[in-house]
């Protein structure tokens, strides 16, 4: 099977950078995917445990500080 030459890689998080092969973005450190590749930051996000921790605090620390807006 051929393999594309015309796919451009991105990072999630910074989409003005672009590459024509895998790699890593120069900025941040991560993993660049394939042009057009959906929910690439969320993909990320979980692959790593940390990762996954870092989100579930903040998404509880989140919570909280609303709840204690609405009092």
């Amino acid at each position: 099977m051929a393999e594309r030459t015309d796919v451009a890689y991105l990072c999630p998080m910074h989409s003005h950078i672009r590459r024509s092969s895998p790699g890593k973005c120069p900025k941040c450190g991560m993993d660049l995917v394939p042009e057009g590749t959906r929910f690439g930051l969320l993909r990320h996000m979980i692959s790593s445990p940390l990762h996954l921790a870092v989100m579930a605090a903040v998404m509880v620390a989140l919570m909280a500080a609303a709840m204690m807006m609405m009092r």
